[in-house]
């Protein structure tokens, strides 16, 4: 399986859920038998032919010990109720997600004038313009993500068990200096999203990213896969 690079050597892949059992069987089928050993955030494998594989906890901290690849696979694949939040300037998406389920939402956007290459004064009241109108989206954007996911952090039986954020890193710092997400980004969670603009189609894929096993792979020394 192929997967992007990763910083140190290996690549990265990711696995639903689901998939995980399976994925590993693979692996102890293309590698030989394995050592499991781990802790709360890692379960490490290390293969008979020196093969590595670091498979990270979604949700952390999950209860540590043996036998790693069991509880990892139970922790991964628990049912969790997650926020999530996505923005971009001038778009944005709030969700909250019963495993892959989607059972509330509200996506937007807000218009935020591209930049221009006019000089002088024209250019000093275009950059004001932009930022009135980049500060109005965030605000809506966070106006949204309350709007949405309040409701859920306020359920004593089912409350939020975690909340990601995604879209652009620089909107979301945006968020952050608003002190009414206070409650939110006290649950926050990796991953962090990358994602194009949030529309609700895009909403609904990201349990595909955020439910994932996302897996560090160093394959043995002697490879040359």
């Amino acid at each position: 399986m192929s997967g992007r690079p990763a910083k140190g050597g290996g690549r990265w892949v990711s696995v639903v859920p689901e998939r995980v059992h399976p994925w590993i069987d693979g692996f102890a089928g293309r590698h030989g038998p394995f050592e499991a050993s781990g802790d709360s955030r890692v379960v490490r494998l290390v293969a008979a032919d020196g093969a590595v594989a670091e498979l990270h906890v979604p949700f952390p901290p999950m209860k540590p010990g043996p036998p790693h690849v069991t509880r990892l696979v139970a922790h991964a694949a628990a049912e969790r109720r997650v926020g999530v939040v996505l923005v971009r300037l001038g778009g944005y998406a709030a969700g909250v997600f019963e495993g892959d389920g989607l059972v509330a939402s509200k996506v937007g956007s807000r218009l935020v004038q591209g930049r221009t290459a006019a000089g002088g004064w024209s250019q000093q009241r275009f950059a004001r313009r932009r930022q009135n109108q980049a500060g109005q989206a965030f605000e809506a954007a966070a106006e949204t993500a309350l709007r949405v996911l309040s409701p859920h952090l306020a359920d004593p039986d089912a409350g939020l068990d975690a909340v990601v954020f995604g879209g652009d890193r620089r909107a979301v710092d945006a968020l952050r200096a608003d002190h009414r997400m206070a409650p939110l980004l006290a649950l926050e969670a990796e991953p962090f999203l990358v994602v194009p603009d949030p529309k609700l189609a895009v909403l609904k894929e990201a349990p595909k990213q955020f439910r994932a096993v996302r897996i560090r792979v160093v394959d043995p020394p002697s490879s040359t896969s």
